[in-house]
């Protein structure tokens, strides 16, 4: 028999949207944790150019971070057998403490490249068993037909996040420096943890029967089988491929090539959270006049261009534009693609089914972070951002398949 697993309210118990408080609650508690997480986005990438100022450091530091999501059909089973609100707890209080101790480390000029690497490593760990947890829990919170309009507006709320986080980091690193930054990262997982701890959720008894590697096998078999979720990970496997190429290098581009202050990337990557707020709230209202096909397929294009345009250019006004325009899009087609997971997954393999969408659209996130700092090193940031922005232009064209223009 294994853990207690999360028991929500019935359906026909659980309110309208607009009177749905748990629900709310529960996305403020993202919310901060998101603010905390954009504050870190600028934070690691300074910390590591402090202690080396070597790109390959930053691209091995980004691939330990990512490598966990190779355990992510493991956080799925977990996410279905456990009670998701011990793990949400866990997750936000042990990334409270890991943040906080590479915090201190660094402001007493202690902090060594072996205790980041570590420490980079157990964070993905945690981030990643709580990404799938806090998934699989949404959809037993709202109605079936609020489902698209939380996830939009959540999406907003991560990009809201996006808009305020990097320029309040790029604040604080200005006149501090990024230990403090990372400070108020770990500030900012215990409130997370204090506010899910706060919603009454109940939990009950759920026997498992099936031993642990019947119930990976189940995740697999289930998006091999639904062909919407199976195109939108084949597509996303090539597309996050060539972001990761342009997000592990994006920092150093800006700071270290093109020369700008620390206040500067800050306030472009905020500017950029506009566009993306925009473009997640836009997300229920393009869903009631276009199919899913098409929003996926005009939204991976025009992000794709978007990041060519970011590498090749070197004005301020450009890169914020265009920065600008590749959050909107991907912020348009996130909601979208967390929906049809989680509309065509029945609820006792919702954690399975997004830990293995996961585990193949991400599997070379930790490949594509290194191959990024070892292009940078020999042809250039810029050269590398564009090679990333081909590559998720590409893979707009699998979403063209038939299945998701249901």
């Amino acid at each position: 028999m294994g853990e207690p697993a999360l028991s929500l309210p019935k359906k026909n118990e659980i309110p309208k949207l607009k009177r749905n408080f748990l629900v709310f609650r529960f996305m403020g508690g993202n919310l901060i944790s998101f603010l905390g997480d954009q504050i870190y986005l600028i934070a690691l990438p300074l910390i590591v150019l402090a202690i080396t100022g070597s790109p390959i450091s930053m691209g091995i530091v980004a691939a330990l971070e990512r490598l966990p999501v190779l355990l992510q059909p493991f956080a799925g089973v977990l996410s279905d057998r456990l009670n998701r609100k011990k793990v949400l707890l866990i997750c936000d209080l042990g990334r409270c403490l890991l943040v906080g101790g590479l915090g201190i480390l660094f402001t007493i000029n202690s902090l060594e490249l072996w205790q980041l690497y570590s420490g980079a490593f157990l964070i993905g760990i945690l981030t990643q068993l709580y990404n799938t947890s806090q998934f699989a829990t949404v959809p037993g919170l709202v109605r079936k037909e609020d489902l698209q309009a939380v996830n939009s507006i959540n999406s907003g709320i991560f990009n809201a996040a996006v808009m305020v986080g990097p320029g309040l980091g790029g604040l604080i690193i200005s006149f501090y420096h990024p230990g403090y930054a990372l400070f108020v990262n770990s500030l900012s997982f215990l409130i997370a943890f204090i506010m899910i701890w706060s919603i009454p959720i109940k939990t009950a008894i759920r026997e498992h029967r099936k031993n642990f590697f019947s119930d990976l096998k189940e995740g697999f078999s289930f998006v091999i089988r639904t062909k919407a979720i199976l195109m939108t990970n084949l597509a996303m496997i090539c597309s996050i491929f060539g972001t990761t190429l342009f997000l592990t290098m994006m920092i150093f581009h800006l700071k270290d090539s093109l020369h700008f202050n620390t206040l500067q990337i800050g306030w472009l990557l905020s500017i950029g959270g506009i566009g993306a707020i925009g473009g997640a709230l836009l997300t229920n209202g393009l869903k009631k006049r276009y199919t899913y096909r098409k929003i996926l397929f005009i939204g991976s294009s025009i992000g794709g261009l978007s990041i060519i345009l970011f590498g090749w250019v070197d004005t301020y006004g450009w890169l914020v534009l265009a920065n600008g325009i590749g959050t909107a899009a991907a912020a348009t087609m996130s909601p979208c693609i967390v929906t049809i997971r989680q509309t065509l997954t029945p609820d006792h393999l919702l954690g399975r089914v997004q830990a293995t969408s996961r585990f193949m659209t991400w599997t070379l996130i930790p490949v594509a972070a290194l191959v990024s700092g070892i292009l940078a090193e020999n042809i250039g940031t810029g050269y590398t951002i564009m090679i990333g922005g081909i590559l998720s232009t590409v893979a707009s064209i699998i979403y063209l398949h038939p299945s998701l223009s249901k």
